[in-house]
């Protein structure tokens, strides 16, 4: 479940190993891209966090953000 905290949403995820949270990273990467909505995020060998805020809003969750998040959900399936 995303968490929403310091004006971001923020999700944890755990991988089998480092090549299926990369393989989850580039899928991630494709949607942001397709919607010009980019993640903060860290990779730690199986392990992906993102933080989800929109720049061009002041730093804040919008619905650009939540959109995004319902899309990385989908992928981890």
């Amino acid at each position: 479940m995303w968490e929403e905290k310091n004006n971001t949403l923020y999700k944890k995820f755990e991988f089998s190993d480092f090549s299926e949270a990369f393989s989850f990273m580039t899928r991630v990467a494709m949607a942001a891209e397709k919607m010009d909505h980019h993640p903060t995020w860290k990779n730690t060998y199986n392990r992906v966090e993102i933080w989800l805020c929109t720049h061009d809003a002041g730093d804040t969750v919008t619905e650009k953000d939540r959109k995004l998040a319902a899309i990385i959900d989908k992928l981890t399936g």
